[in-house]
């Protein structure tokens, strides 16, 4: 029968049936972070049970860590609580074996930047992992998706998982992203076209020509977001771009053991005929830069509209939370979102905190130009690899020269867990992947956009038009 490139890994990695919705699903790589792992380390270590496989599980510190620019090697948790949810993870991680990019590694940074930096993620891999952006290595052609807790034991001891099988979708978008229009872009309007519901119980396969023109980076990004569509697992095909980044992150393979792997992976695609259960087709030339307005990423808008009122919503749920997100993020329904002031600026994240995100950030930042003065903005690097080329690159002498923050690595302002957290009622031009009451700081006020965006915003103080920036016009 033919089957989807999503019931094809399934099928690969399925131990044994449970029934007819659900299957024990071997485990590839587990990654861990400090946050979501305790309570399953210490269900270990009550039932007196080890870690089945510690080779393949994979840990880092990313989201309590301070990212503030101490040097490599003396960066402290300052927090108590904070500090001893680490220090426990560090313990627990050593007891049993496991890697981990601690504190002051070099290479620590967010999980979802370095597990693919260190070539540890590869096609037709199953990665678990307790953060739902896991996600994100659907952009290699490898069945990503989130746990909880009691999950993470059950993997920790068995390398499996029960795992329910999801519904199938296919969205297509042909044609070309227009100039200034990115991945995040891209993903933001296709979430305000389905609701952050619209992919709920499915898994999400992208194709058409502007996915394929996307690069791997790109691809992370969007596959990194389209669980905020409610998708529980997203796949791109892997291709020669993906190949091409493989090649340069091969890990411990060899030359010749990853040409070998290469040539299995060209078979890893949805047949001809495969039914999904679910379609979509979407033009990308109809795609300008998206802002999201309100406290959903779905409440999103091109930069040149106007801020929806509740009556424009038929359904009386929509109406309401259009209602509610304005009074939260204290915008004026049919307003512009452009000009709209901010206070702050956030580029980094799982989401956008990668080497290509930055260089599009600082070649917004032309000589001359500076941070607004009523505007404090921070780049946060998503590892220490990628803080290290940007500053062999030269992008951090253009981002210190016009007054950006250039910290360490970390999960940083994307979640009001470390030390970087927006004061009640300022409003963040941000490029993580939420932007729900509170999520960056109590009754902090965040606009998803890009990279680019970001910085445009952060040189004006306003939300900003990148088009126009092209053009000389603002």
């Amino acid at each position: 029968m033919p089957l989807t490139l999503y019931e094809k890994l399934v099928e690969s990695h399925t131990v044994a049936r449970l029934d007819a919705e659900h299957v024990l699903l071997y485990v590839d790589l587990h990654i861990m972070n400090e946050y979501t792992s305790p309570q399953a380390f210490n269900g270990l270590v009550t039932r007196g049970v080890p870690v089945r496989r510690p080779a393949q599980q994979m840990s880092v510190v990313d989201h309590v860590i301070p990212t503030k620019p101490d040097p490599v090697g003396k960066r402290v948790i300052v927090v108590d609580a904070a500090s001893k949810q680490a220090s426990n993870f560090t313990r627990n991680c050593e007891r049993y074996g496991i890697q981990l990019y601690d504190v002051n590694d070099p290479l620590q940074g967010i999980e979802h930047v370095v597990a693919p930096e260190a070539g540890l993620i590869r096609p037709g891999m199953s990665v678990l992992c307790g953060d739902s952006h896991t996600t994100t290595y659907g952009a290699f052609g490898a069945l990503g998706f989130g746990i909880g807790t009691s999950e993470i034991e059950h993997v920790l001891a068995t390398q499996t998982l029960s795992y329910r099988t999801a519904r199938t979708m296919r969205i297509r978008f042909d044609g070309a992203l227009p100039a200034g229009t990115t991945a995040k872009d891209l993903v933001l309007y296709l979430i305000s076209k389905i609701s952050a519901q619209g992919a709920r119980g499915y898994a999400v396969e992208y194709v058409g020509e502007a996915i394929r023109s996307l690069s791997i980076e790109a691809r992370m990004t969007l596959c990194n977001m389209t669980v905020e569509a409610g998708a529980r697992a997203v796949l791109i095909e892997p291709d020669e771009k993906t190949f091409a980044y493989l090649r340069a992150h091969r890990g411990n393979l060899s030359e010749a053991d990853m040409e070998a792997a290469i040539e299995g992976w060209r078979n890893l695609r949805s047949d001809a005929d495969a039914q999904f259960d679910s379609g979509l087709t979407f033009n990308a030339k109809d795609i300008a830069p998206f802002v999201t307005w309100g406290t959903s990423p779905d409440q999103a808008i091109p930069v040149d509209g106007h801020i929806p009122a509740p009556t424009d919503a038929d359904d009386h749920a929509v109406s309401s939370a259009t209602e509610r997100a304005l009074d939260y993020i204290g915008l004026q329904a049919g307003a512009q979102i452009e000009g709209t002031p901010i206070d702050r600026v956030f580029i980094g994240s799982c989401t956008n905190g990668r080497i290509e995100d930055l260089r599009a950030a600082a070649a917004v930042v032309r000589d001359g130009m500076h941070v607004a003065p009523t505007v404090r903005a921070m780049i946060v690097p998503g590892s220490g690899a990628v803080r290290a080329q940007a500053e062999k690159e030269g992008l951090s002498e253009i981002f210190v020269k016009a007054g950006f923050e250039w910290r360490q690595p970390g999960c940083s302002m994307c979640l009001a867990m470390n030390d970087d957290v927006l004061r009640p009622g300022e409003r963040c031009a941000s490029t993580t992947n939420r932007n729900f009451e509170g999520r960056q700081g109590r009754d902090s006020r965040t606009h998803l956009m890009s990279p680019a965006m970001a910085a445009a915003a952060a040189i004006t103080g306003r939300i900003t038009d990148i088009r126009k920036w092209e053009h000389g016009n603002v």
